[in-house]
């Protein structure tokens, strides 16, 4: 059971480290991004929509275009996200909450938009689309996990876009404390308009951080879909797994290798009512509370310790006028 446990608790929290760490690179450059939920929304549809069509046209389906056609898809539909964004807050200087928040609203619509589309096309008699198929290219695990016994389930029975996870936060944490781009990226969140009078270019960093966090965190989408929900998209049937990801970024104390750990720990909690026995249903909602109670705590503890290392971007949220420098 312990096994079973672990194993969902990883699959679960993947989404939600893709999620944190395209949020970390967004927030290191003084944007906050509130509309991750609803660009890991379009980054799941966008995957379903070219798994969908190379289905449905090819002859013969074969691993690599199944894989990449829906990745391509998800990254392209994110990095339109990202751009939106970006235009609106660093360019028009639009207030960044409210743009977030329009985000999410925006992307949550166009999924459900073309998740219906689909749905109606597939002419399917329940309201979801199975893309099943390219979900078991997706899902292949290493072939040799069943062999060795419960080590083999428990760290290689995952699929390629669970390890490329986990990579993705240790690169770009190798890439904010031992790089001079990711050291400039850093400063450009402290104070930009010191970074600027240094000869960093704010915006395009800006700009380039929100895009690439926010191709990051639509793989999230995609990972959900075609591997946690085994190539089943029906709307709203993401979650709040999006809220929970930025959430994970204050657990994490904007650190991706601490995202890893925290990724699989905030998949726990929120699977962890389906393991205890014998409780009614009122209690079991009072432990899908359990992610956002911890994220309070740590919230309140880094609060309290008031350390500037445990602290987000100074200039986090605040738009960069450069006349006023």
């Amino acid at each position: 059971m312990w096994i079973a446990f672990l194993q969902r608790a990883v699959m679960q929290g993947i989404p939600l480290l893709y999620g944190s760490t395209g949020e970390i690179i967004t927030e290191r450059s003084g944007n906050l991004n509130l509309g991750i939920p609803g660009i890991m929304y379009v980054g799941g549809i966008c995957g379903v929509i070219g798994a969908f069509f190379y289905e449905s046209s090819a002859a013969v389906i074969r691993p690599l275009p199944a894989i990449l056609i829906p990745l391509l898809c998800s990254l392209v539909g994110s990095l339109l996200m990202g751009l939106i964004y970006s235009f609106l807050t660093v360019t028009l200087r639009a207030n960044q909450n409210v743009t977030g928040l329009a985000l999410t609203t925006f992307g949550t619509g166009i999924g459900n938009f073309f998740g219906g589309s689909l749905i109606k096309i597939a002419k399917s008699d329940m309201p979801s689309i199975t893309m099943t198929t390219t979900s078991n290219y997706f899902r292949t695990a290493l072939p040799f996990a069943g062999k060795l016994g419960w080590f083999g389930q428990l760290f290689l029975s995952y699929s390629f876009l669970a390890y490329a996870a986990v990579i993705i936060a240790i690169i770009v944490s190798y890439f904010f404390r031992h790089t001079w781009t990711g050291l400039h990226l850093r400063a450009v969140g402290e104070n930009p308009a010191t970074a600027d009078a240094a000869g960093i270019n704010v915006n395009r960093y800006k700009y380039r951080a929100t895009c690439i966090g926010s191709m990051i965190a639509g793989l999230g989408g995609l990972y959900y879909v075609m591997d946690y929900a085994n190539g089943v998209w029906s709307n709203d049937g993401f979650g709040d797994r999006g809220w929970l990801a930025i959430a994970l970024v204050i657990f994490a104390l904007w650190r991706p290798n601490f995202s890893i750990f925290g990724s699989i720990i905030f998949g726990g909690l929120f699977i962890a009512y389906n393991y205890v026995s014998n409780i009614g249903m009122s209690t079991q909602e009072l432990f899908k509370m359990a992610p956002y109670v911890v994220t309070v705590l740590v919230l309140i503890f880094v609060s309290v310790r008031n350390k500037k290392d445990s602290l987000g971007p100074a200039a986090l949220g605040q738009s960069y006028f450069r006349e006023e420098r």
